[in-house]
């Protein structure tokens, strides 16, 4: 069969939306003993069977032949009985239907709908195993912008359902389904009246749908020339996409893709498939032509692959509470559990702390960021508490295994404060930490005290039984104080009852170190302290912190005054908001351990497919060497030790003391050496410092930990690589030119095992870690076949 010129119809159609309704199928997949419908099969296996039957009207007045094409790779022609007919029109099921098996080898499936002209089927078949790599391509390209599709659709019903129930409710529901659905949200849509708010989330449909990162890496879209289809990357800002899916890329292109196999008798219609149960509805992009050139459907059907569910990953921030109904599960990291029917019979199983499990329903909501919990029934006293919920069910033929959650339901016990009965001084905040059971339902806590008027406090959860409250009790008096915190769903609160004390200004020591800028004040009541001065120096208070009934007050100087000396005893003035001023003496103590770092080295772990630049980014499979000097001709003692961490948030930090971690090379020279697994699951800056006893210098910034992805392999054509491998959601982005431009991103919560870029000129991919932006590391590729 010859290849033709593209059809001024199908060009005429490339950039037309698939808002045409065309025929139907009803399709059927039995593996083993379950059959399930099309709408439920994310992938097909090799020995599936099929049964295809067009779902044609009554009065259809063209006839259409069905055809199948299994597919085993680019290069790599099917057989000629892997292409099947069936005459739709026929009365005889075994004549007008398929039913197929996939064949050992098969890697994609292709169905087609051409009207009956007699030979239509040896041309197509001949197009197929001439060109099969562009079959595959289109195969491809036209399910994900499908599922794509069911995206969108699933986006524009609940949006107009509550258009047409509750349109005041968009403004809180919008931001939920655009993250469950991965959808582009226009905010200034929800500053709009309530009337227009619908219409205007929903306009510009082309551009609402973002990259699914489950079913969907970077795609490649065959854009080529008719002899010769190259692979073109058009999910990218140069393309027009931007961070857009391949269903807007198959809108805009979707017509060249069939320009390489349309001939003067055939013109290849693309088609999206909206799955329903059995039934399989056909979207046009432009209306099918009965003259010549002839318009063959072209259907995408699942890979043929094993199935992949997706990686869910647990939304919530802390313990959920499940005392009343309808409380949801919020999950991220697959919008197709919410626009598809892969994910079925969902339940929530939960264990209770002795073992006892109870499997209870769940039901995706978009609307709601995750799945409702069904049923209202009173949970047995096993499940009061804190239990365990497990999320699983089935993904197509597949266990399909969710995240797990901590739920919790109010108890019987009381609460009570953590540790010692707690020192409450009035006249100041005071921090208070709760221990109990389910805080999470807690729905209020309220102070009384006396004839004063109850106020009600904030608090934060704390792990799985424990409340964080601040009682403010500076305009409080000595006393009695009642706390009744209340659960959701129990009409009579727990009460807590506490004693608050006076307490007068205690000053006990003032602690400075020789060469020091900062100085710490021990005492109580320091939150009254305006100002210190010493020597000529003014010290002002940087931050209060309570270890006990003790306040420690850190001072940091303004101005410079005399040099301190070890053993100066230097009088201090304490000067307090309320005017009046005392003194204290202040012994001025050696001076804290400070070091200085001379070098560093890296290595990086086992197979590292990474080239890292310089020595400031340690893998997180790496090992760190560095040396430091203790500073002004100190030395180093065999006790002291390094203590590693994380500059920001509050990640592990790891203490190397002497032995294979910390070892003495000189007097006043140090050797450390780091496993970054040590600090695991820490990334980002890290910084160091000397601990000497109870004393530690200050902290120094080291290298920047990152988190590397496991690259398995890379493959490139002429004009495109792709990366294989593990934890591929590691990578910011990626570019063939160090400059980054034109760089490929990487969607946040990535969960695909591919990645397709443009290929470089030097054989050089550079890639962006999430860990460490600013320092691009580099995979070498091989060259283009």
């Amino acid at each position: 069969m010859g290849l033709g010129l593209v059809s001024p119809l199908t060009w005429a159609a490339e950039s037309a939306p698939f808002e045409l309704s065309g025929p139907a199928l009803r399709i059927t997949v039995t593996r083993g003993r379950e059959v399930l419908p099309i709408a439920q099969v994310p992938t097909l296996a090799e020995g599936d069977k099929l049964s295809i039957k067009a779902d044609l009207p009554e009065d259809q007045g063209a006839r259409f032949v069905m055809l199948s094409a299994f597919l085993r790779g680019a290069t790599n022609p099917p057989p000629k009985d892997w292409i099947g007919t069936a005459e739709t029109w026929k009365k005889k099921a075994k004549d007008n239907s398929l039913t197929l098996t996939v064949p050992k080898g098969a890697r994609q499936m292709t169905l087609f709908l051409v009207p009956d002209t007699g030979g239509a089927e040896g041309a197509i078949s001949d197009a197929v195993r001439g060109k099969p790599g562009e079959f595959i391509r289109a195969t491809q390209e036209l399910n994900q912008a499908s599922l794509d599709r069911s995206r969108l659709d699933a986006f524009m019903a609940a949006i107009r359902a509550q258009e047409n129930s509750h349109p005041e409710y968009l403004r809180s529901v919008a931001p939920a389904l655009a993250r469950s659905l991965s959808m582009k949200l226009n905010e200034e849509c929800l500053s709009k009246v309530v009337e227009l708010q619908a219409s205007c989330l929903l306009d510009n449909r082309a551009s609402l749908v973002l990259s699914d990162v489950h079913s969907s890496s970077l795609t490649e879209t065959l854009t080529g020339a008719p002899t010769d289809l190259a692979l073109q990357l058009s999910s990218t800002r140069e393309a027009g996409a931007g961070f857009y899916s391949p269903y807007i890329a198959v809108v805009r292109d979707v017509a060249k893709i069939f320009g390489a196999f349309s001939n003067p008798e055939f013109d290849y219609l693309p088609t999206l498939g909206l799955r329903r149960g059995e039934g399989l509805s056909l979207l046009l992009n432009a209306a099918p032509s009965f003259q010549k050139p002839k318009s063959v459907l072209v259907i995408g059907m699942p890979a043929i692959e094993a199935d992949s569910p997706p990686r869910l990953r647990s939304g919530a921030a802390g313990p959920i509470c499940a005392a009343r109904p309808g409380v949801v599960l919020p999950v991220e990291g697959a919008p197709l559990i919410y626009s598809t029917a892969y994910a079925r019979q969902m339940m929530v199983r939960l264990t209770a702390a002795g073992g006892q499990t109870l499997d209870l329903p769940v039901e995706p909501r978009a609307d709601r960021g995750g799945y409702v919990l069904q049923g209202g029934e009173p949970l047995a006293e096993p499940f009061r508490g804190s239990v365990k919920g497990h999320l699983f069910g089935q993904w197509g033929f597949e266990r399909f295994e969710g995240p797990d959650f901590e739920l919790q339901l109010p108890g019987m016990s009381g609460w009570k404060p953590v540790g010692d009965a707690p020192a409450l001084v009035v006249g100041r905040d005071n921090a208070l930490t709760l221990a109990g059971e389910a805080p999470a339902c807690v729905e209020s806590v309220i102070i009384r005290q006396g004839e004063a008027p109850p106020q009600s406090l904030g608090w934060k959860v704390q792990g799985s039984d424990k409340l964080a409250l601040t009682l403010p009790l500076v305009d409080r008096q000595p006393g009695d104080i009642r706390l009744e915190i209340k659960y959701q769903g129990v009409a009579t609160p727990s009460v807590l009852a506490l004693q608050a004390y006076a307490q007068a200004s205690r000053l006990d020591r003032l602690r400075i170190h020789a060469g020091d800028t900062t100085a710490t004040l021990s005492g109580q009541r320091l939150d009254q302290v305006e100002a210190v001065e010493l020597a000529g120096m003014r010290l002002l208070p940087d931050g209060l912190t309570r270890d006990g009934t003790v306040d420690r007050l850190r001072l940091t100087t303004k101005g410079e005054g005399a040099p301190l000396k070890v053993g100066d005893k230097a009088a201090a003035r304490v000067r307090l908001r309320d005017g009046r001023s005392a003194s204290l003496t202040a012994v001025v103590e050696d001076p804290r351990p400070r070091v200085t770092l001379l070098s560093k080295s890296i290595t990086p772990g086992a197979g590292a497919a990474l080239t890292l630049p310089g020595e400031d980014v340690l893998p997180d499979d790496g090992r760190l060497v560095f040396s430091v000097r203790a500073e002004q001709g100190g030395a180093l003692r065999p006790g002291d030790a390094i203590e590693v961490a994380a500059e920001q948030g509050e990640g592990k930090s790891v203490r190397l003391s002497s032995g294979s971690h910390w070892r003495l090379s000189a007097p006043g020279v140090g050797i450390a050496t780091l496993d970054a697994g040590l600090l695991a699951p820490s990334a980002g800056p890290l910084h160091f410092r000397l601990v000497r006893g109870a004393e530690a210098g200050d902290w120094q910034p080291l290298v920047t930990l990152a988190r590397l992805p496991h690259i398995e392999a890379v493959t490139c054509a002429q004009e495109s690589c792709t990366i294989k491998g593990r934890d591929l959601f590691l990578i910011d982005a990626v570019a063939s030119a160090p400059s980054f431009h034109k760089a490929t991103p990487v969607a946040q919560g990535f969960t695909g095992s591919s990645l397709s870029v443009s290929a470089p000129q030097d054989g050089k991919l550079y890639i962006r870690l999430r860990d460490a932006g600013s320092v691009p590391v580099v995979l070498r590729t091989a060259p283009a076949g």
